[in-house]
């Protein structure tokens, strides 16, 4: 009901564009995504199928086929593209046959491949101008003009250190692009995405007690500043390792030894256990500790729950305890809130533990993380506290985030009157919804023996190509 609800209203009031403002009920185009529309449409697709929303999907469809244009003009995130279009499009692909959805993502998937004209071969943080290499990504409006600059050639997102590559963002690449390859014949894709190609880089410069830090130069490969996260800027690239050696049917031993080493070293040097016993992943900013933890992090109770079923004998166990005791941790920080939403960024200092103490960080912007590990840990051990959790965040959605027209982050978790941002972000189609319904379903729904979810939420088949970049 919730998925048809956010849906509908979208379709109404917003089609076409990337997101629905539900409280002015219109549309958001945003510039992640430069020229592209639709992302809600697109981030839709595979929630409408799995969810047996047959007319809403054919709805979905029906946008795709008549109106999706991929010949336009603007700057856009190489990472949000693909993740949200590329992933989105592969999924729908797979789920449904469809060769509407095959054919767009090899479509897009080609002007995404100027990114990788570095001299190392790892993309820029963040953006190509119509096939020039820059921070961003520019979609060209027709051929002849591939190869003109755009204009506006300022570098990287305003956060990110200035020229420089994010981990996350060239970590996360490689799930979509082995796909592309599959479908297209085209090895580039996967020569180009391959986790084969990081350890070229990445086991040459010295790792800080073997962290991986946010930003790396995309022209000497060596790091830009010592900033270590396992939320945002790094979150993905952790989660890719684990999930290529799965996508690959185990057989990516490169990508399986990146992170046990990596959760080695975060264990060793981020992991911590507040006074009152909640452990949590601190960030690293050269060798001084900060003791927070973004939502975005919450991801990884789910993360080492999948890698751990995969751990030998005698660690599995020990994974699985510390996937459970973060992933209470995140449930803590969403208890401890009037409305039981979790803040974006929560702290265990000066008292305070698992809430956030900076009005900055008091907001929820309809986020997935932490039902994505009630559903990762459901899946792995059946504890009915999982989908208990999950169960109470669909109630506060309903009581705190639904508006007349859609859903709505919160600008304020700690009160019972919030204010609303007026964005329903498409991921809360794509990814926060996904895995709330499949907390409550059978284990046989999108089965993780069977797929492997990219980190938009889009699943995508285990062991379904054999191209080794």
């Amino acid at each position: 009901q919730m998925m048809k609800f956010a849906w509908d209203n979208y379709k109404q009031y917003a089609l076409g564009k990337n997101e629905l403002r539900p409280l002015t009920k219109n549309g958001h185009i945003g510039n992640m995504f430069g020229g592209l529309r639709g992302a809600t449409v697109i981030d839709a697709l595979d929630t409408l199928y799995i969810m047996e929303l047959e007319e809403e999907f054919q709805e979905a469809k029906k946008w795709v086929e008549k109106s999706f244009d991929l010949n336009v003009n603007g700057e856009a995130s190489l990472f949000e593209v693909n993740i949200r279009y590329i992933g989105g499009l592969l999924a729908a692909y797979y789920l449904t046959g469809e060769e509407v959805f095959k054919s767009k993502a090899l479509e897009l998937g080609e002007k995404l491949l100027p990114a990788f004209n570095t001299p190392t071969g790892i993309p820029r943080g963040g953006r190509i101008c119509h096939g020039m290499v820059t921070p961003w990504l520019c979609f060209p409006d027709n051929e002849s003009s591939l190869f003109s600059l755009c204009s506006g050639m300022s570098w990287s997102w305003g956060w990110a250190s200035a020229g420089s590559s994010i981990l996350a963002e060239l970590g996360t690449l490689h799930l979509e692009f082995l796909h592309l390859s599959e479908l297209s014949g085209n090895p580039v894709f996967a020569e180009k995405a391959s986790s084969s190609q990081l350890p070229l880089v990445l086991n040459r410069v010295e790792k800080p007690q073997g962290l991986y830090p946010n930003f790396l130069s995309p022209v000497t490969g060596n790091w830009v500043q010592h900033h270590v996260s396992i939320g945002g800027l790094g979150d993905s690239f952790y989660e890719y390792l684990i999930k290529s050696w799965l996508m690959s049917d185990k057989k990516d031993s490169e990508a399986k030894k990146m992170y046990d080493d990596a959760l080695e070293a975060i264990e060793k040097h981020l992991v911590k256990k507040s006074a009152g016993g909640l452990t949590y992943i601190a960030e690293w900013r050269g060798g001084i500790l900060d003791h927070k933890m973004g939502h975005l992090a919450c991801f990884s109770g789910g993360m080492i729950a999948l890698g751990a079923e995969h751990a030998g004998e005698e660690r599995k166990q020990h994974y699985m305890d510390l996937a459970a005791e973060i992933t209470n941790t995140c449930h803590e920080s969403y208890a401890r809130s009037d409305t039981k939403l979790g803040p974006e960024a929560f702290r265990f200092d000066a008292g305070s533990e698992a809430m956030a103490t900076r009005l900055s960080e008091r907001y929820y912007i309809l986020r997935p993380e932490v039902v994505e590990s009630y559903m990762y840990m459901w899946r792995l051990t059946h504890h009915p506290k999982y989908r208990q959790w999950g169960w109470e965040v669909v109630q506060a959605l309903e009581k705190y985030c639904r508006v007349e027209a859609g859903f709505s982050g919160i600008r304020d978790v700690y009160t019972t009157t919030p204010t609303h941002d007026n964005m329903q972000q498409s991921f809360f189609l794509a990814e926060t919804l996904k895995y709330l319904y499949l907390l409550f379903c059978e284990d046989d729904v999108l089965s993780l023996d069977d797929w492997v979810f990219n980190t938009e939420a889009h699943p995508l088949p285990v062991n379904h190509t054999d191209f080794k970049a």
